[in-house]
């Protein structure tokens, strides 16, 4: 607690509040860090509800270099506030103690969906409400089906739901949690947390049904003909192939595959490259290394600095043992039958007119092989098509759902949010898709 105290400490509170315009959702971190300061827990908890219902998990797991604490004016001259370890702390708090994200009067109006006729009376004069009140609220209350329960599904329900509206969400597996589940591995976010997380939204009153696929054994049709509005969150986890020679062959995996299905041969004793820079192929490289490759090499075509993943990961990665191989492009994988090895060449950096990034190019000579058992892909990821094809939406040349500013899809009252609308691919900003997504429909429909 001392340690918490020192880090709440060190914030400045802002008045201008550069770290709240760094953060995708929005979160007031001057006032929750304040409150923090005072010991005010679970009205630091409150703040934050305003604008998230993941604090435990974006704590832990968002970039926050690139977002909250990029922006931290103590790191001009010194190291940044830690805003990330206050927040996860504000949510395990809020786990520990039950704190509740509901507002009293919101949780009274939603209440007299189930009441018998004394409670119902009861709220009626405390709220001052009269018959007409109460009818208009039970007759008009809005259905929404959310499909998937990873960051944009869990927040657009938990914020529908806290306005009184009843949700539905349809998931494929048996569990809730979707990328949160599926894609982060145990060391970074530990499932009791993500479940005890998840346990305080569906507490709000959300219906669940598990092991239903959209596209399989339920139907966007059913979903409109049964729902004001369906809200699409399903992500997009189909890994990319770089469309190289040998990327057939036995042993070469897809990052985000192996990571959702958890499906991974043998390592031991062997040499594994993943090939990309973002935080999939840092999650691939380390969960291999954990299990006991005798070698794992990042091997990535640009410059360290130039890597998208979290700095704070690339660092757990080489602390833990992980090689990397920066300017180096995989251009073929050799083998019969299986992974043998692989063929690389060295790259340079170059200014394209146009362009802010630099972009690397083949160095003609520099090709050389290394001995690799398993090749994994973690260069980005792209919807299923089957199941896109199987929604009769309109899409992108990339296969996403298109959608308007409101993230309305090509069907009326169908929104699509997150991965599968090709939303910036971090936690924070598919649950700010999420939460958009159930305040227009809160508002409009």
């Amino acid at each position: 607690m001392e340690k918490i105290k020192e880090l709440a400490d060190y914030c400045l509170n802002c008045k201008v509040k550069p770290c709240q315009k760094g953060c995708p959702l929005g979160n007031d971190i001057p006032e929750f860090i304040k409150n923090v300061k005072e010991g005010n827990f679970e009205q630091a908890y409150k703040v934050l509800s305003k604008t998230t219902v993941l604090e435990p998990i974006c704590g832990r797991i968002c970039p926050h270099i690139s977002q909250c604490i990029g922006k931290c004016v103590r790191g001009i001259k010194s190291h940044p506030v830690s805003i990330g370890e206050l927040e996860a702390f504000v949510g395990d708090m809020a786990i520990k103690n039950s704190y509740s994200m509901d507002e009293e009067g919101v949780q009274a109006i939603k209440n007299t969906y189930s009441m018998d006729e004394e409670d119902v009376q009861a709220i009626k004069n405390t709220y001052n409400m009269n018959e007409e009140d109460v009818q208009s609220i039970k007759n008009n209350r809005k259905r929404v089906a959310v499909v998937g329960s990873g960051p944009a599904g869990l927040t657009c329900s938990a914020f529908l739901a806290r306005s009184g509206v009843e949700v539905t969400i349809y998931e494929k597996y048996n569990k809730l949690g979707g990328i949160l589940r599926h894609g982060i591995p145990d060391f970074r976010l530990d499932k009791h947390i993500l479940d005890s997380t998840i346990n305080t939204i569906i507490k709000l009153g959300i219906n669940v049904e598990y092991n239903a696929e959209l596209g399989v054994n339920i139907t966007l049709e059913q979903l409109v003909k049964s729902y004001d509005a369906v809200f699409i969150a399903i992500g997009a986890n189909v890994p990319w192939k770089m469309g190289i020679e040998g990327e057939e062959l036995l042993g070469v995996f897809g990052g985000n595959s192996l990571l959702e299905k958890n499906n991974h041969p043998n390592y031991a004793g062997k040499n594994i490259a993943v090939i990309g820079g973002g935080n999939v192929a840092m999650d691939s490289a380390r969960t291999i290394n954990k299990m006991g490759a005798k070698s794992v090499t990042v091997i990535y075509r640009r410059a360290e600095e130039q890597m998208p993943a979290e700095r704070k990961e690339i660092e757990d990665a080489k602390n833990e043992g992980v090689n990397f191989l920066f300017q180096t492009n995989v251009v073929k994988i050799l083998g019969e039958g299986k992974v043998d090895k692989i063929e690389c060449v060295k790259t340079m950096l170059i200014q394209r007119e146009g362009e802010t990034r630099l972009s690397p190019v083949n160095v003609k000579g520099s090709n050389f092989n290394m001995d690799m058992d398993y090749v994994v892909m973690a260069i980005g990821s792209m919807p299923e098509e089957k199941v896109i094809n199987s929604l009769g939406l309109e899409c992108d040349s990339k296969g996403y759902i298109k959608v308007d500013e409101n993230y309305e899809t090509s069907m009326k009252n169908v929104f699509a949010g997150g991965d599968i609308a090709g939303t910036k691919a971090t936690v924070a900003w598919a649950a700010r898709t999420g939460r958009n997504v159930a305040e227009y429909i809160i508002a409009n429909i």
